[in-house]
């Protein structure tokens, strides 16, 4: 852990970054429980900001997340979590004022050597209920992929459609009065594409999957770098939803389905306005 962290003493920080970071008002010294760092966070983010211009997303309506505790909730693809660090860090940049979104994210994760840390310092948290729950109860905005690793791995074939959400943000959402944003995103799907889930050797690695690109073997290691496509994300109305949290799975599945039907719309909205896949 202390080679990360001097590694991250190294860094070239973004200005841009900076700026956004130190706008946010959040005390700049040690950790949160957690494991946020005001000041890792910058160099973590840093590190960030070049797949971000990378994909140089489009971003309409993000001016509709509310202040205080809210769950963005979005589509997840693209076999790596570029969608996650896009949308990180244009809430962060784009917002007025700046968010410094919470992704959650399965419990696999922590078990990277490395990139649990770097996660960590970014305020990535497990996606377990109490950490959820404590986060929106302080006001932070969460990000969850209701589809978790299940939408990231989907192959070509199911490029946009949605695998079925989870209900736990809805419980989240119920139980500490959040409203939720939804988000579609466009352009993840065709970034890094995937022909096969290689499942018996994701098992010997014990993660949830291993993609194979259509250009394996023909260009080695080179199928896995992701094609400069560009991003569009959507931001849709708040939603708000009553009710026991603790309700009946039936009752639940029903407020789910309409954060499902919004994030298609959303969806649809976004590939019909895109130009090109690489525009």
């Amino acid at each position: 852990m202390s080679s990360v962290t001097e590694f991250l003493r190294g860094v070239d920080l973004v200005p841009e970054v900076v700026a956004a970071i130190d706008r946010l008002g959040m005390p700049a010294d040690g950790y949160d429980p957690w494991g946020f760092s005001v000041e890792e966070s910058k160099s973590v983010y840093s590190l960030a900001y070049p797949i971000y211009r990378y994909f140089r997303p489009v971003i309409e309506g993000i001016k509709k997340i509310p202040a205080g505790r809210v769950l963005i909730v979005a589509n997840h693809s693209g076999q790596l979590p570029f969608d996650g660090v896009v949308l990180a860090l244009a809430t962060l940049l784009r917002a007025n004022p700046p968010r410094l979104l919470r992704p959650m994210v399965e419990r696999w994760v922590p078990t990277l050597p490395v990139i649990n840390v770097l996660f960590s310092r970014a305020g990535v948290v497990l996606g377990d209920p109490i950490n959820c729950r404590n986060l929106l109860e302080a006001d932070q905005p969460i990000l969850v992929f209701p589809e978790g690793a299940k939408g990231l791995g989907k192959t070509w074939w199911r490029r946009y459609q949605l695998e079925e959400f989870g209900r736990g943000f809805m419980r989240l959402a119920l139980q500490t009065g959040a409203p939720i944003v939804p988000v579609a995103v466009v352009g993840a799907e065709e970034a890094l594409t995937s022909i096969h889930n290689a499942r018996t050797l994701a098992k010997l690695l014990r993660v949830p999957y291993v993609p194979i690109p259509p250009l394996l073997p023909l260009l080695g290691p080179l199928a896995f770098l992701p094609r400069p496509v560009r991003f569009y994300l959507q931001f849709g109305e708040p939603m708000y939803f009553s009710g026991p949290f603790d309700d009946e799975d039936a009752t639940i599945d029903a407020k789910v389905a309409q954060v499902t039907a919004k994030i298609e719309a959303l969806i649809a909205i976004g590939r019909e306005r895109r130009k090109s896949v690489f525009g």
